[in-house]
């Protein structure tokens, strides 16, 4: 072997030397020049901050429950507090957002626009940076317009109900005032895994799927994905957990506040995290029922498993998010199908199903003072870009399976998050199939919602061409650098 001067090992060491010294030269002259600041600017890049905060909204009078049509009475106690939590986030371009968790069945569109107001006047969030997220516990208040027609309530009620919904709105704008006093240097990373005890209520009945679960026949479309993003502070000190599930919060029904599966997921990740806020938010699970249910056994064993599921994922090696962050809002007009007439209505007030009376009474209130009722409704769709490889798909309405199982397909499964039950909780959101097949999801359930009709066939198409519409907006913005 020639160890000549001429060698190629001997001429990379040179060559590597040369290049040290003019790296070497190159920093000295720009510390001369303009000084050592020049040094330590070049060490700190711009990077993402984050800060996060929290309010109790557990009722303070023992006020009508929402999410199930048969209870009677108000709530009795708490299992557990329910919480908002806010989480602000700048990316490195000083673009903001803020994603708001509530442990609550769902919010009405008047409250939602009413917060979002809130937070651009007084912090100047512009609407495509607010994200307001419901995790649709059904052992949580009913807020007002929320599901209206399904409760039979008293003055005392409806005035309890009025002031905690003044109250939430205010709480709310707090929090996200107080996670913007907190913004400080922070690392966002992204992954995600699986839990299994979500069942496709449709196609299985639920006293048959302990069976067909020990022989795995359960069927039917669902989507088992635990989306994970996990905020570390600029010591690699993990901060936050946001994390996503597509499954109905209805494994408790009894008269007691708690978060659900969603609220003991929440909790266990706090505990094993101390000094950790974990945010949970809701998947497409309009047709998704934890199963089976209705034991506290139960609700604490699916809130272990899901923070199992995200223990698992923070663990492995995660993704990281070092670009900028980048926001679209839009509403669209969303038709129902035939409009009621108001002989239909007028007939329908009188029946002994109190709900069918209850709504077709409020559309002759609406009928009285608009001269029509509404055609369409504006549904509300938000897309946030997370750096250059990560989408999240926000859509409004208790949300069927086939939209994330469908978006994720179009749009990249490995890279897009589809959430539900968010900025407005208006409706079931039935895919063309499931709209077709009716039941519950596919258009019974609209009389509790207190809208009109059913909804007419373009829903999932006129969805998901807007949902593509709005990614690619985000992702042109992205290439033009705006």
């Amino acid at each position: 072997m020639s160890t000549g001067i001429g060698s190629s090992a001997h001429k990379r060491c040179l060559s590597l030397c040369f290049a040290w010294g003019i790296a070497a030269l190159g920093a000295l002259f720009c510390s001369f020049i303009f000084g050592p600041d020049a040094l330590a600017a070049e060490k700190q890049k711009p990077t993402w901050k984050a800060g996060v905060a929290r309010i109790n909204i557990t009722p303070e009078q023992l006020m009508w429950m929402s999410g199930y049509s048969s209870r009677n009475k108000p709530a009795e106690g708490k299992l557990h507090d329910l919480w908002a939590k806010a989480l602000v986030l700048q990316d490195p371009e000083g673009h903001r957002a803020v994603l708001v968790t509530m442990d609550l069945v769902g919010i009405p569109r008047d409250l939602s626009v009413a917060v979002c107001e809130d937070l651009r006047k007084k912090f100047g969030f512009r609407r495509e940076t607010v994200r307001l997220s419901v995790s649709h516990t059904h052992t949580g208040p009913v807020v007002r317009r929320n599901l209206d027609t399904m409760y039979d309530l008293d003055e005392t009620q409806r005035r309890y109900i009025d002031d905690y919904t003044v109250r939430l709105r205010a709480n709310l704008v707090q929090i996200v005032g107080i996670a913007l006093g907190k913004l400080e240097p922070a690392q966002l990373r992204w992954g995600g895994g699986r839990a299994t005890f979500a069942v496709n209520r449709r196609n299985n009945k639920e006293a048959d799927v302990p069976k067909l679960r020990e022989a795995g026949q359960i069927k039917g479309p669902v989507d088992h994905d635990v989306p994970v993003l996990a905020v570390y502070d600029a010591a690699d000190k993990l901060k936050v957990i946001v994390f996503g599930y597509a499954c109905h919060a209805t494994v408790l029904s009894f008269y007691r506040w708690s978060g659900d599966y969603p609220g003991f997921a929440q909790l266990e990740l706090e505990n094993v995290h101390s000094g950790t806020t974990a945010m949970f938010w809701a998947g497409c699970g309009g047709d998704q029922n934890p199963l089976p249910r209705r034991t506290v056994a139960l609700v604490e064993h699916y809130g272990r498993l899901l923070a199992e599921s995200v223990e698992i994922t923070l663990k492995k090696p995660l993704n990281s998010i070092a670009g900028n962050l980048d926001a679209v809002y839009m509403e669209i007009d969303l038709p129902f199908a035939d409009l009621p007439s108001r002989e239909e209505l007028v007939k329908n007030s009188g029946s002994t199903d109190r709900y069918i009376a209850a709504r077709a009474k409020a559309l002759l209130r609406q009928l009285e003072v608009n001269g029509s009722l509404n055609a369409t409704y504006p549904y509300p769709i938000e897309v946030w870009q997370l750096g250059p490889d990560l989408t999240w798909v926000a859509l409004g309405g208790e949300v069927v399976v086939d939209y994330s199982l469908r978006l994720k397909k179009e749009l990249g499964p490995d890279k897009t998050w589809v959430a539900g039950y968010t900025n407005d909780v208006m409706a079931y959101i039935p895919s063309l199939r499931v709209l077709r097949e009716g039941g519950y999801e596919g258009g019974g359930s609209m009389v509790y919602y207190g809208l009109p009709a059913v909804w007419g066939p373009e829903i999932e198409e006129r969805i998901v061409a807007a949902v593509h519409a709005q990614v690619k907006k985000v992702r042109s913005q992205r290439r033009s650098g705006s």
